[in-house]
C-alpha cells in the first residue's frame, strides 16, 4: 500500500510539473492564436463586442439600476463566452499541430506521465491510427532517460477525447487529454486571456 501511495504521489508530482509546463505552453499558444486569427476573427469579434457594448450602454441609460445590473451580467456572459471560444480554439490548434510537433507533444506527455514505464497509452482513434507507434517509441526514450523501464505500450482501448492521451496502469489513469490540460490551464489563464481580449 505504501508503494502505491508513493507511485500516486510521484504521478501527481510529475503530472503537476507537466501541467505547469503545458499551462505555460498553452498560454503561449493562446497568445499565438490571438495573433494568428486577429485579422479575421478579431474584426468580426470587435464589431460584435462594440455593438453589444453600445446596446448595453443604451439600455443602462433607459433602465433602472436593476436593469443596469442585468446589462452588466450580459456583458460578463459575452466576455466569458469569448474566453471560452479562445480555449476551444486552443484545443483545436493543439490537436492540429504539424505531425512532428504533435508526435513530440504526445511523447512528452506519455513519457513524463509514466511512473514505472510499464503503462499503457490510450489514444483517441485518430491518433491511435496515425501516431501511436511513433509516440510510443519516443515516449519510451523519455521514460528510459528518466530511469524507468522503456516498456510503454499502446492500449487496446481508445479514448473519447479530441487529442492528447491517457496513461494507464491497473486502476491508475493519468488524464493527459488536450481537453483536460486546457481545462486545467483555464483557471490560471482565463483572466490573462480576458485581459488580452478586452484591453482598452
Amino acid at each position: 500500500m505504501d508503494g502505491i501511495n508513493k507511485i500516486i504521489e510521484r504521478i501527481e508530482a510529475e503530472t503537476r510539473e507537466e501541467i505547469s509546463a503545458m499551462q505555460a505552453e498553452t498560454a503561449e499558444k493562446c497568445r499565438g492564436i490571438k495573433e494568428a486569427y486577429d485579422k479575421i476573427a478579431q474584426e468580426e469579434y470587435w464589431k460584435a463586442v462594440r455593438a453589444g457594448v453600445q446596446e448595453c450602454e443604451l439600455q443602462v441609460q433607459r433602465l433602472s439600476s436593476t436593469a443596469a445590473m442585468e446589462s452588466k451580467k450580459s456583458i460578463l456572459a459575452m466576455k466569458q463566452d469569448a474566453v471560452s471560444r479562445i480555449f476551444e480554439e486552443a484545443t483545436k490548434v493543439i490537436c492540429n499541430l504539424p505531425e512532428d510537433r504533435y508526435v513530440d507533444f504526445l511523447a512528452r506527455l506519455a513519457g513524463n506521465a509514466a511512473s514505472t514505464g510499464l503503462e499503457e497509452i490510450i489514444f483517441n482513434s485518430r491518433d491511435k491510427q496515425n501516431y501511436s507507434k511513433a509516440v510510443t517509441k519516443a515516449a519510451n526514450e523519455i521514460a528510459k532517460k528518466r530511469g524507468l523501464l522503456p516498456k510503454l505500450t499502446v492500449s487496446e482501448q481508445t479514448g473519447n477525447f479530441k487529442g492528447g492521451l491517457m496513461v494507464k496502469q491497473g486502476d491508475i489513469e493519468v488524464n493527459c487529454s488536450v481537453e483536460k490540460l486546457v481545462e486545467l490551464s483555464r483557471t490560471e489563464l482565463a483572466a490573462q486571456v480576458a485581459e488580452v481580449l478586452f484591453a482598452e
